[in-house]
């Protein structure tokens, strides 16, 4: 029979346990029926709640469209920021509290137009925020015009005689800037999702995840992507960089799974270790011109 005091700890313990319920905000999201980001958003509760991060050391950074609302739908801290500037922001936040979990939630729109100028910088530097990039290779929040990602053919209000631009290869770009966990997902898999939401949050270092997430009201890819998805190789290797950039260039089925995954000291650790050298060279400086 349990003890008075182990009886209290187990309640305690009950108690704090968080649950995919505590992650959200209360606030229904507007997304239209059938959106893929209903897809995401779910897997990134359950993936929280797998993790059981406290929601006061969580933060979820956005910039402008459907996807990027996401902060409005979660319990955690957030901050909504303008269009294609999520990740500088990001930056600032991991460079002001290394021990934040930091997540970037944007779309093909966001973070591979006018904000694609941050994300090599990101990548590079090995900032320690999970990027999760939803692709519907359309700007849905603004009545479907074509993105970086839309297909060669695409005709939208934009491009009445079809998409004439090479579209825009997000896990290569990912792969060559130099970010040290990349991986696909499906937001019609979203268990699978959670698994590599919950793998890109423990990686130390700089993760991007592309979700291929279709718009259902302006570009329903949902019949594409269903035939088109498959797995990554069985016994695929995460360690061989050179494989996954020569698969992600010539992939005629869309991969799901991590391409890629390597060990490298994250850019917020690094810099806070000059942080001492920093103020004295500081302090000298003022003593000299002002002493």
């Amino acid at each position: 029979m349990p003890t008075r005091d182990g009886a209290q700890a187990a309640a305690t313990a009950e108690i704090e346990t968080l649950t995919i319920k505590d992650y959200k905000s209360g606030d229904k999201p507007v997304w239209c029926p059938g959106c893929g980001d209903f897809g995401v958003l779910s897997a990134t509760y359950k993936a929280l709640a797998q993790l059981q991060l406290p929601k006061k050391d969580v933060v979820v950074v956005s910039g402008i469209g459907c996807s990027s609302r996401t902060p409005y739908f979660m319990s955690t801290y957030g901050f909504h920021g303008v269009h294609g500037r999520s990740l500088p922001i990001a930056t600032g936040i991991k460079l002001t509290n290394p021990d934040l979990t930091v997540l970037v939630m944007g779309g093909d729109g966001d973070l591979m137009a006018i904000g694609a100028g941050h994300f090599p910088h990101a990548a590079a530097r090995n900032i320690d925020v999970t990027c999760v990039m939803m692709d519907n290779q359309t700007y849905g929040l603004t009545k479907a015009q074509a993105s970086p990602t839309s297909f060669i053919g695409h005709k939208s209000k934009s491009t009445p005689y079809g998409v004439i631009t090479k579209p825009m290869r997000p896990v290569m770009f990912a792969l060559t800037s130099g970010a040290t966990f990349v991986a696909r997902g499906y937001s019609a898999k979203p268990n699978d999702l959670t698994q590599l939401l919950q793998q890109g949050i423990e990686h130390k270092g700089f993760s991007f995840i592309h979700v291929q997430s279709p718009c259902a009201e302006f570009f329903n890819t949902y019949d594409y992507y269903d035939e088109h998805i498959t797995n990554l190789p069985e016994g695929w290797n995460t360690q061989n960089l050179e494989k996954a950039m020569a698969l992600a260039t010539t992939e005629e089925k869309v991969h799901l799974g991590v391409f890629y995954e390597e060990d490298r000291p994250v850019f917020e650790r690094t810099a806070h270790e000059f942080e001492a050298q920093i103020n004295e060279f500081v302090l000298d400086d003022y003593l000299k011109r002002f002493a």
